[in-house]
């Protein structure tokens, strides 16, 4: 609900604020008085793009000020969370006009783009006129107003197309993998094989290259390993250095033993370190034996491994991967030329799955056309009661359900039409009904369309223009039928549709000093007699129009 608007320095309005309230509040005043101008300056706020120059003159800016109400689940709060702005109870729009053009907004102290207040507007406002482009007159919107009328469900259609575009998909994503594997079978075929033979294995490469460096590095030391041994323990004739050692100590025993006493105490010492020489001089020879025999390997394996590791290399080359990549890319290949084997029965078992799928979608679009067709009857029927009070019995409302292109919400085109006179072709709404009965079009189709606790804030700008009477009387019912739960404003000349109104503000324009200044002020009771006479007589107020007044507002008012 639009609770304040507050407007400074714009077009012919110096200082304004105005408190709304809900139901039907209507604005009156003389012609050129300044009624559009508060529909400019809402729209300013709202990001419409209206006017170039809005700022008063003399001004250095313009600003206008918005306050609405919103209640939890309003679709405004969906509209403030995709703009990363907090939603509150209370929405605070403000937009500033400096003299120069140039426009600044802001929503709750945040800073927006125009385009930010546009989406908040199509949230929060509804206008209806002579000129609405944007609401009923947009073809593109009537099958979504039909299938509210309808409270039809569409969840059924909506999964079964969901169903069938992910069957189309799913066949479509497989020819194309099927096509492509045909293109390159052989490649495939040989590369698979060449793979499958060679059976590469993740970290292979790595193996084999350190086993070969090993072999490699055997087969250079192991020669002076092997001399190194023969002159520790001796081949052939020769004693080597442990026989050299027994032999030293046996001459040095025969020595000490031909000396006797106290002589043989100069060769103990030399005895036991020869003796302990000859323990480590094993030790060591023993070592050099494990190592020795550690480095003997089988020639062909070096010639095995290096040849296994060139391979892998080569093939990792040829198909532009990691040796350990082999492995996944001869899994990758392997599952593409089985897809290619298996393409033929994979390709029938998904064009039954579409074939299925698309007799389920035709069975839910037939289901939602039929819907759609009875939904229409309702709308035209309801449209004909709503149309003869408002003196147009002889027009012809149609809504019209044509075969149209498949998506998720059926294959309909929805249309409404209208034929003013009988045997006249009928044709769209803004084409084909003049000004008048374009209004009263349109203020019966909102009416039949209207849901309870409607969130946006209606406006209708002389809707009622070109009628009087009893019709005008018609007009301003179903206004207020409108605003029975909703907020409804109206711009009228109508006395008959001001009495109904909850809260009526008069639009006055006055000059002063050579300044043009429009002044709205809200009635009370006795002014808003005043106010409905001066519709009713003009320039002059009689007591009759007083009387005839007085007894409008009785009438109007609510039981």
């Amino acid at each position: 609900m639009l609770r304040t608007l507050d407007i400074r320095h714009m077009l012919l309005i110096d200082r304004l604020s105005l408190d709304f309230a809900p139901g039907l509040n209507v604005l009156t005043g003389e012609t050129g008085a300044g009624k559009s101008i508060l529909l400019d300056c809402l729209g300013f706020v709202l990001g419409w793009r209206g006017r170039a120059e809005l700022v008063r003159t003399g001004a250095t800016q313009g600003e206008v000020t918005a306050v609405f109400d919103l209640p939890p689940g309003h679709p405004a709060r969906a509209v403030l969370e995709d703009a990363g702005i907090e939603a509150e109870d209370e929405l605070i729009l403000r937009r500033v006009n400096a003299a120069d053009g140039r426009k600044t907004g802001w929503v709750n102290d945040r800073r927006v783009s125009g385009e930010v207040l546009r989406a908040l507007s199509d949230a929060l406002v509804e206008l209806h006129g002579q000129h609405d482009d944007r609401g009923l007159l947009n073809p593109r919107g009537h099958r979504l107003l039909l299938d509210a009328f309808g409270a039809l469900d569409l969840s059924g259609v909506r999964a079964a197309w969901a169903a069938r575009r992910q069957a189309a998909a799913a066949l479509a994503e497989a020819e194309a993998a099927i096509e492509a594997a045909r293109k390159e079978e052989d490649f495939l075929r040989h590369a698979v094989a060449e793979l499958e033979k060679l059976a590469p294995q993740p970290g292979e490469e790595a193996t084999l290259d350190v086993a070969r460096r090993q072999m490699q590095a055997a087969e250079r030391v192991r020669g002076d390993v092997a001399r190194a041994l023969a002159m520790l323990a001796g081949s052939g004739s020769d004693l080597g250095a442990e026989g050299l050692i027994v032999e030293a100590s046996r001459w040095l025993e025969g020595a000490a033993d031909k000396l006797g006493g106290d002589p043989e105490e100069g060769l103990a010492e030399p005895l036991a370190a020869l003796a302990r020489a000859s323990i480590e001089l094993g030790e060591a020879t023993r070592g050099v034996e494990d190592a020795l025999a550690r480095m003997d390997f089988d020639p062909r394996a070096l010639e095995a491994a290096e040849e296994r590791l060139f391979a892998l290399r080569a093939l990792a080359r040829k198909h532009d991967v990691l040796p350990d990549d082999l492995a996944t890319l001869a899994s990758e290949l392997s599952t593409r030329l089985s897809a290619l084997d298996a393409g033929e029965a994979r390709l029938a078992d998904l064009q039954q799955a579409l074939r299925e799928a698309e007799a389920g979608y035709d069975t839910a679009a037939t289901k939602i056309s039929a819907e759609r067709r009875a939904a229409a009857g309702r709308l035209d029927a309801a449209m004909a009661a709503e149309l003869a009070p408002l003196k147009m019995e002889r027009a012809v409302f149609e809504t019209r359900v044509t075969e149209g292109e498949g998506g998720p919400e059926g294959r309909d085109a929805v249309a409404f039409t209208v034929a003013t006179n009988p045997g006249a072709p009928a044709g769209p709404l803004d084409r084909i009904a003049s000004g008048g009965e374009l209004s009263r079009f349109l203020l019966a189709l909102k009416v039949c369309l209207a849901r309870g606790g409607e969130p946006l804030v209606m406006i209708f700008d002389e809707i009622d223009r070109g009628v009087g009477g009893a019709t005008a009387d018609a007009v301003g019912r179903r206004l207020a039928r409108l605003a029975d739960g909703a907020q409804v404003l109206v711009v009228t000349h109508s006395p008959q549709v001001a009495a109904l109104g909850q809260q009526h503000f008069r639009v006055a324009k006055s000059v002063e000093d050579g300044i043009t200044t429009s002044r709205v002020t809200a009635l009370d009771a006795p002014e808003r007699v005043e106010e409905i006479a001066r519709m009713l007589a003009g320039e002059e107020i009689t007591p009759a129009a007083r009387a005839a007044a007085q007894a409008l507002l009785t009438a109007g008012a609510p039981a």
